[in-house]
């Protein structure tokens, strides 16, 4: 039976985790298809500037990473505690360069004057996104979502892309693939 993903990843035990993710029906992550002629290898691009994006974003740091036809792996180390420091701006900032944001939290970043209840309210959306950038499952979720998008939108289909959640296992000592 599988373990909840909170069960497997335990930073005091380990920061160092290798995660899969696996494309459904056939799809092709990037490569070429011998069967139609078709050629997915653009894909690859998208793949790789999303990682760079989103380690730029998160306190996930990304040692490592391979582009297979139908699935990928990364090596990724988990540092939660780098939020702490950050002040809100920071993370509202870090957040909304991903997604737009609530429309209060709109309001703050064009300065609006804002009353001390929705400050309030600002001040708790920036907890909830600065637990986020630092979880392992929201950053696959950021990684995934968008390529999914694009893929099925490129294969004019809908539906799942990959195969259910990506699973973590965790790496003892420090991984011995290259950096990107």
């Amino acid at each position: 039976m599988p373990k909840a993903r909170a069960e497997l990843v335990s930073v005091s035990d380990t920061p160092f985790y290798h995660v899969i993710s696996r494309c459904v029906r056939r799809t092709f992550l990037c490569g070429k298809d011998r069967a139609t002629g078709r050629c997915y290898e653009h894909r690859r691009g998208w793949i790789e500037e999303r990682i760079r994006l989103l380690a730029s974003v998160f306190t996930v740091d990304v040692a490592a990473y391979a582009v297979m036809s139908n699935h990928y792996h990364l090596v990724v180390k988990l540092s939660p505690y780098e939020v702490k420091p950050w002040s809100t701006d920071e993370v509202l900032a870090r957040w909304c360069s991903l997604y737009k944001g609530p429309p209060l939290v709109q309001r703050y970043h064009r300065g609006d004057d804002l009353c001390a209840a929705e400050l309030r309210r600002v001040e708790e959306y920036a907890e909830t996104f600065r637990q986020r950038l630092a979880d392992l499952s929201w950053f696959m979720k950021c990684l995934n979502e968008p390529i999914a998008r694009q893929a099925n939108k490129e294969d004019k289909c809908t539906g799942h892309f990959y195969d259910g959640h990506p699973w973590p296992s965790p790496l003892r000592g420090q991984p011995s693939a290259v950096p990107i």
